[in-house]
C-alpha cells in the first residue's frame, strides 16, 4: 500500500472538508426544487445531469486549481485533468443522480484522493440529511446527528445471515452479471435495492454486509475505497483485484463473506 506523512494527510482531509461544503451550497438549493435534466446519452441509455452536479463539480475544480493546481483531476463531468503529480483527485459531485432528481436522499457527493494511483483518502457527504462519512490511513469516521466518532463494519461471515444491496436490477452492465448476482442473492437473508454511494456507507457503518454492482466508474467506487477499507471491510473487483478503476465491483463485511460471496459471483 502506497504510505503518505500524517501531516499530509490531516492537510487533506481538511481541504476535502472544505470541499465538500463548498459543493452543497452548490447543490442544496436545487435538491426538491424547480430542476432542468439533461440526459447526458441521447439514445438509449439514459444518464441524467442537473446543474446541480456540474456547479458543484465546477467549485470543487476551482478551489483545487487555486490551491493544489500540480495536482491531477478526474471527475465525472468534466473529465480528467491530467498533471504529472503522484496525487489525483477523484470526483462525482452527485453519484446517485436519478436518486436526485426524484427526491431521494440516496445520493451523495464523493471526494476522493488518489496516491500514486492508490486511493488514499474519501468522502462522502449528503447535505440534505447532514451525514458525511470520511476515511483515511487513521481510520474511518463519520457525522451525523448526535454522533460524530469512528464507524466499523459488523463481523458477518455467513451469507444465510448477511443482507444485501445493489443500485438498481436496470444498471447491472450485462444480463449474465445481473444473473451473477441474482445467484448470490439467492443464498442472503435480505435484499434491497438503491443506495449508489450511500450503500458503501452503511456497509462502513455496520447496517449491512454486501454491496454489489457492475459497470461503475473511477469516480463512482474510488472515493468509497478507504471509507470501507479503513472500517474493516473489504472491497475488490468480483476478481478479488483493484476495485478502484470500477467495473465490476463487490464490498464485504468481512473477508470471509468476501471469499465466499465472490466463489459464487464467478462460478
Amino acid at each position: 500500500m502506497s504510505s503518505i506523512h500524517a501531516d499530509e494527510v490531516q492537510r487533506f482531509l481538511t481541504i476535502m472538508n472544505q470541499l465538500a461544503d463548498l459543493s452543497a451550497k452548490e447543490i442544496e438549493p436545487f435538491f426538491r426544487g424547480k430542476l432542468s435534466v439533461e440526459n447526458k446519452k441521447l439514445k438509449r441509455t439514459y444518464d441524467p445531469v442537473t446543474m446541480a452536479d456540474r456547479n458543484a463539480e465546477q467549485v470543487i475544480r476551482d478551489f483545487l486549481a487555486q490551491n493544489l493546481p500540480s495536482h491531477a483531476i478526474i471527475g465525472e463531468e468534466f473529465g480528467t485533468k491530467e498533471q504529472s503529480s503522484e496525487h489525483c483527485w477523484v470526483i462525482d459531485p452527485i453519484d446517485g443522480t436519478r436518486a436526485f432528481i426524484m427526491g431521494s436522499p440516496l445520493w451523495g457527493t464523493l471526494i476522493g484522493l488518489n496516491y500514486q494511483n492508490e486511493p488514499i483518502i474519501g468522502l462522502m457527504n449528503q447535505p440534505f440529511t447532514k451525514e458525511r462519512f470520511w476515511a483515511s490511513p487513521e481510520g474511518a469516521f463519520a457525522r451525523w446527528e448526535g454522533y460524530e466518532g469512528p464507524i466499523e463494519t459488523r463481523q458477518t461471515t455467513t451469507l444465510d445471515s448477511a443482507i444485501i444491496t445493489s443500485t438498481c436490477p436496470d444498471l447491472f452492465a450485462s444480463a449474465q452479471d445481473f444473473q451473477a448476482f441474482e445467484k448470490l442473492r439467492s443464498h442472503c437473508q435480505m435484499t434491497r435495492y438503491g443506495g449508489d454511494c450511500y450503500s458503501y456507507c452503511l456497509l462502513a457503518m455496520g447496517s449491512i454486509d454486501l454491496v454489489v454492482e457492475t459497470g461503475l466508474q473511477t469516480y463512482d467506487i474510488a472515493p468509497l475505497v478507504p471509507i470501507v477499507r479503513q472500517a474493516g471491510g473489504v472491497i475488490s473487483n468480483w476478481q478479488g483485484k483493484d476495485p478502484g478503476q470500477g467495473g465490476q465491483i463487490i464490498a464485504a463485511a468481512t473477508q470471509e463473506l468476501h471469499a465466499k460471496a465472490i466463489d459464487i459471483l464467478t462460478s
